[in-house]
């Protein structure tokens, strides 16, 4: 093979393994994007070691870094569970359930969930803790009312009593929501060293 033969073949390669990445990085920006669960604050729905995959285009492509959003799809609606950046700390991405909406009303009395007026159904909230904690010591359990301004969602933890979500630091920006997370589909047990093996493919609800 002469020299030429040589810079044609490793040139191949080269667009080859270039054009994978750019394939790769357009995926990963606007169509799918892989998480990994590192804490509580989502169980049962979602456990520590749970790896899911985030649909990013469902809420619309936005442009990265600023964020906006181009070409709208739809938008959170309440039950879904989202990812985000995380607005007290953006080089963080949290994952919270969307409880409530631009124009709604929130209140939470002694655990319960109140929006508009009428009792929330919580299918999915978890409380482990029988302690109620007054409004006056912090919003755990006792919060609001407030009404989600525009542009803005409400978010919380499916684990109620152990989860850092809008009852402590505020509403969640549009612009900062990544995607919605369908998918479980790598699980790992660090506790028995073990893979979860019955949670793989399982749909996020």
């Amino acid at each position: 093979m002469d020299v030429e033969k040589k810079k044609s073949k490793v040139q191949e390669y080269a667009e080859a393994i270039i054009i994978a990445i750019l394939i790769a990085l357009f995926v990963r920006t606007f169509i799918v994007q892989a998480f990994k669960i590192p804490s509580g604050s989502m169980k049962p729905t979602l456990l520590v070691g749970d790896h899911l995959l985030v649909n990013k285009f469902i809420y619309g492509i936005k442009i990265p870094f600023i964020r906006k959003t181009i070409i709208p799809v739809t938008e959170p609606k309440r039950g879904d569970v989202v990812v985000f950046i995380y607005p007290e700390d953006r080089s963080k991405d949290f994952i919270k359930r969307v409880i409530a909406i631009a124009g709604d009303t929130v209140e939470i009395r002694n655990k319960k969930i109140f929006l508009n007026g009428k009792p929330y159904t919580d299918d999915y909230g978890v409380y482990v803790d029988n302690i109620v904690i007054p409004s006056s010591v912090q919003p755990r359990d006792n919060f609001g009312p407030v009404t989600v301004p525009p542009g803005k969602i409400f978010v919380m933890g499916d684990n109620r009593d152990q989860s850092y979500d809008s009852r402590f630091w505020g509403y969640v920006d549009l612009r900062d929501v990544l995607g919605k997370a369908f998918i479980i589909y790598w699980s790992w047990d660090r506790d028995n060293m073990g893979v979860r093996w019955g949670r793989i493919g399982k749909l996020i609800h």
